[in-house]
């Protein structure tokens, strides 16, 4: 009992890959490093899979038979239990506008083949870290927005936000620092770390996910970008 109860505690890893190769050598090493895993080998699989595991984090290929990975990306997005499920997608497509159609739809980070599954890690620990936060007692409020750090609930007028993982540690350090002007690789170390390597480009996808999330209808656009430079909480706009 003592040592199902540990197991337990690991993360569990949802591996969503069609090559049996690659999805063997992915279980292996993510076991290796502690964590649980589970499989499905295509995209409508995946959603029933993850509706019944309730996985930590999403491993998704992107090209898979039944429903593309960026199609289970945005059903995982939609429903209210899984819509801050960390995803990183995992794609042979390399091209810039690729990578951002899948940040686009929902993924929180993504990974290009052929990596090295130091790189794939590192990813990994990453994202669960910042979407495993260690509850801090207090509160952090800006203008009329205001986070709970115990909760991790974060509103704005009293009105409830839905924000992913990675937009909730972007808010958060925003929150800490008001009105400071930050360039994109300034973020990149705060928010992603810098062990972990990500296009700046990436930064512009999740500030979009962020004004989205806390802008509502006539509200004031608290995310200040500043040309060349870099993006801020501000009031002031100018």
């Amino acid at each position: 009992m003592q040592d199902s109860a540990v197991n337990q505690t690991k993360p569990l890893v949802m591996v969503v890959e069609d090559d049996a190769a690659i999805a063997t050598m992915l279980r292996y090493n993510l076991e290796k490093h502690g964590y649980r895993v589970e499989e499905a080998v295509d995209g409508q699989e995946a959603i029933i899979r993850i509706a019944e595991t309730q996985p930590d984090l999403v491993l998704l290929d992107w090209m898979l038979p039944v429903m593309s990975g960026i199609e289970v990306c945005r059903q995982i997005r939609r429903r209210p239990e899984t819509r801050d499920l960390p995803v990183i997608m995992v794609t042979a497509r390399a091209e810039d506008q690729d990578s951002v159609r899948g940040l686009n739809t929902g993924a929180d980070d993504y990974i290009t083949k052929p990596f090295s599954i130091e790189a794939l890690l590192a990813r990994v620990r990453a994202l669960l870290r910042r979407s495993n936060t260690v509850p801090v007692k207090g509160q952090l409020t800006f203008h009329d927005v205001t986070m709970d750090l115990t909760s991790h609930r974060v509103s704005r007028n009293a009105r409830a936000l839905h924000l992913g993982p990675t937009e909730y540690r972007l808010l958060e350090f925003f929150l800490n620092h008001p009105r400071r002007v930050f360039t994109r690789e300034e973020l990149l170390d705060a928010v992603w770390g810098k062990d972990i390597h990500v296009e700046p480009r990436t930064v512009d996808v999740h500030i979009r996910r962020l004004r989205k999330a806390i802008n509502g209808e006539g509200e004031l656009d608290l995310v200040r970008t500043v040309r060349a430079a870099g993006y801020a909480l501000d009031t002031e706009m100018a």
